[in-house]
This record gives C-alpha cells, sequence and structure tokens, in this order.
C-alpha cells in the first residue's frame, strides 16, 4: 500500500469528527446555557439562604446544582475531546504540508541548477541552433518557453504551499491553547464541585440533626398535598360535566333528532367530549409537547414529577402530582398554552388556583397569592394569571401540574428545555 494512500486511510478511520453530530459551536452553546441555570440556581440558594429558615429547600436546590456544575463538566470535557480531535486532523494535513513542500524545494533546486548550468544565451542559441530543421527549431523553442513557464509554475506552488502551511500552524497554535484554556477552567469547575458536596453534606448535616421535627413536617405536608390534589380532581371533573354540558346543549340544538339518551351520554361522560375545535386545539397542545414555555419567567424546578425519596430521608416517599418551580419573590404565574380558564378557586385560605383547559387537557397552576384572570376568559401562551405565593421560610414556589381528564403527567416532559 503506497505511503500517501495509508496516511489518508488513517485519517478518515481515525477522525471521529466524520461521525460526530456536535459542533464545537453547539457544545458553546450547550456550555452558556448551563451556566445560566447554574447563575440562576445560586440566586435562587442565596436567597433562601437569607430567611435562614427552609434548610430543606437549601438541600434540594444544592443538588440541582451540582447536577448542573457535573453537566457543564461533561460538557467541557466534550469540547475538548472535539478540539483533540481538529489538532489531530490538522497536524496530519501540516504533515502532508511539510512532505510536499519539501518534494517540491527540491525538484524546484534542481531546476534552478540546470537552469543555472545552461544560463548563457550563447547556449539557449546554440540549443536553438543545432536543429536538425524548422519544425525541431519550433518545438526546442517551445519547450524553452514551457519550461520556463514551468519553473515560474512551480515557483508559486511552493508559496502556496507555504501560506497554507503559516495557517494551518496558526490555526493549530489556537486550538492548542483553547484546549489548555478548557483543561484549566474544567479543574476549577470539578474543585468547585467538590466545594459544592462538602456544603450539600454540611446542609444534609443540619437536617439530620432535627430528624424527628423536619419527618413530622413532611407527613403534615404531604396530607395536605393529598387533600389539595382530591380538591383540584374535584375542580377538574367540575369542568368536564361544565364542558359536557354545553357539549351536549349544543349539539341538540345542532341536530333537533338527537335522543334523549345521545345526550345524556355526553353529559356523564367522565372525559370531555371534543368538539371540532376542542379536537383541533387538543391536538394543537399534544403536538406541542417538550416545546411550552414555562409558567414562569425564570426559576428552578426544586421538586420533580411522581413518588420520590426524600433527598435526606431516603425512608420517606414523597409524593408530587406535579412539578414545583422555586422563582423570585413577586413573580407571576404564566400560561404556558392558549386556552379557557375553567375554574379560579382559593386551594386554602392563603393559596389560590387556577385552571386553563386545552381542548380535553388542562394545565394547573397553584400557589398563587392573587389571580388577575376569571373563568371563562380566553387566555393566550406566556399570559400573566396572577402572583405566585411567597410562603414564611421565603421560599416563592408554583405548583405546576398537566393533565388530560384526569390523568395526570410529568408537566417537565412538556415544557421546552429552556
Amino acid at each position: 500500500m503506497p505511503k500517501s494512500f495509508f496516511i489518508l486511510f488513517l485519517f478518515f478511520a481515525t477522525s471521529p469528527l466524520w461521525s460526530q453530530p456536535v459542533t464545537q459551536e453547539q457544545l458553546e452553546e450547550r456550555k452558556v446555557k448551563i451556566q445560566l441555570e447554574i447563575k440562576e440556581k445560586e440566586e435562587l440558594l442565596k436567597s433562601v439562604k437569607s430567611k435562614e429558615k427552609s434548610i430543606v429547600s437549601q438541600l434540594m436546590i444544592q443538588k440541582e446544582k451540582i447536577g448542573l456544575k457535573e453537566k457543564l463538566i461533561k460538557t467541557t470535557e466534550k469540547q475538548t475531546k472535539l478540539l483533540s480531535n481538529d489538532i489531530y486532523t490538522n497536524q496530519l494535513k501540516i504533515n502532508q504540508l511539510n512532505r510536499e513542500l519539501e518534494q517540491l524545494r527540491k525538484d524546484y533546486a534542481e531546476m534552478i541548477l540546470k537552469s543555472y548550468k545552461s544560463r548563457s544565451e550563447q547556449s539557449r542559441a546554440m540549443f536553438l541552433l543545432s536543429s536538425q530543421n524548422f519544425l525541431q527549431a519550433y518545438k526546442r523553442a517551445q519547450y524553452m518557453k514551457q519550461y520556463a513557464s514551468y519553473r515560474k509554475m512551480q515557483g508559486e506552488e511552493i508559496k502556496g504551499k507555504t501560506n497554507e502551511l503559516i495557517v494551518y500552524n496558526t490555526k493549530i497554535g489556537a486550538q492548542k491553547s483553547e484546549k489548555e484554556k478548557l483543561i484549566v477552567e474544567n479543574e476549577k469547575e470539578k474543585q468547585e464541585l467538590e466545594k459544592e458536596k462538602q456544603e450539600q453534606e454540611k446542609i444534609a448535616n443540619q437536617i439530620k440533626k432535627d430528624r424527628v421535627k423536619i419527618s413530622a413536617e413532611i407527613k403534615k405536608k404531604q396530607q395536605e398535598t393529598k387533600k389539595i390534589d382530591a380538591q383540584i380532581q374535584k375542580l377538574i371533573r367540575q369542568a368536564i360535566a361544565s364542558a359536557n354540558k354545553k357539549t351536549a346543549a349544543a349539539n341538540a340544538k345542532a341536530n333537533p333528532k338527537a335522543t334523549a339518551s345521545e345526550k345524556k351520554a355526553i353529559e356523564t361522560s367522565t372525559k370531555i367530549v371534543l368538539t371540532p375545535e376542542g379536537k383541533l386545539v387538543s391536538d394543537n397542545f399534544k403536538a406541542n409537547k417538550g416545546r411550552l414555555p414555562w409558567p414562569v419567567e425564570k426559576g428552578a424546578v426544586t421538586l420533580a414529577y411522581g413518588d420520590q425519596p426524600h433527598p435526606v430521608f431516603k425512608s420517606l416517599v414523597v409524593h408530587n402530582s406535579g412539578i414545583e418551580i422555586t422563582t423570585d419573590n413577586g413573580s407571576n404565574a404564566r400560561a404556558v398554552f392558549s386556552g379557557e380558564v375553567t375554574q379560579v378557586q382559593f386551594i386554602t385560605p392563603l393559596k389560590k388556583a387556577v385552571i386553563v383547559k386545552h381542548g380535553d387537557f388542562f394545565t394547573i397552576y397553584q400557589n398563587l397569592s392573587s389571580v388577575n384572570v376569571e373563568v371563562g376568559e380566553k387566555v393566550s401562551a406566556k399570559q400573566s394569571l396572577g402572583k405566585i405565593r411567597t410562603d414564611g421560610d421565603g421560599k416563592t414556589t408554583l405548583k405546576f401540574m398537566v393533565s388530560q381528564n384526569t390523568t395526570y403527567f410529568n408537566p417537565s416532559s412538556w415544557l421546552s428545555g429552556r
């Protein structure tokens, strides 16, 4: 196998760039995004710590922050690996250019030497005059002309290769500097991660000292949550019944021949019987899964969806029918999609909830201190629904839920990745 072919084969076989779907620019965007999320969590943590009350909240935010730090480190490592691949590829090109340049210079030197030996005008004239006939003389003249042109072309090629080599050397120098910078940055992040873990351990130990008291508070909160969930389910069933009553009345008006049993079937259904317009809204909502805007302008999920062990007391199972998003004091809850307000209710004397219908889907916004929409009002995406309540621990948290009729979903899977 020729050496040049082997090098080319090695380049295609070993370079991960040909199968690498992520670019350096995409990784940099991802890194900036993660850094912004870390900054948000640091602000939240600072806000919670200033109240010196909610130790459990501090721990949960700290856990989220550590998770983001780990993501940041992995992203930086991917950037470093991608740069290493680029450096390797460019080094292969530099090696190839050096070999080509060496050969060109060698050929050019030999040509110059030959040209030097036959440099006199007399030698060139004798070369032409010694021709046996006019045709041979013409061909020799053309050869001399082509020879001079080829020598000039070789000189230009050497110049071009030299400039190309300078560009690649500059590029690889910059890439090596960037790689060193990323390695230093990653080491710094790893050190900070260790500090964050130590802080997490410190908070966890502080919580463990008050185990009995905190366990009792958690159980009490879970009981309250179950009552509120039952209340929300009741409100959703009322909204379904109300919607079906309207559909049955409209259907009876449009179709006078409809039987009483058909009307009753619609009215008593445990699911919303969709009109053509309602189906369109429902399908549109479903099609936007994973792309819905967040119900707050900025914030972080401090309690995920579903059953999960408590961050400190693993024997305690915490249930959540939605997600809890902690945000800044004074923040508003925002509609995640256009729809109709079906319920505005006091869940407790201090907490209000707003339910918005989207076809047969519902989005629920809990823990509001005030509401600025009314039942029957049409709302648009990102429209403010009301102010989120700040509790006695200084924590401003929105509970957000998504359901289709009375079946709940994980809201995180419906929201955009920001």
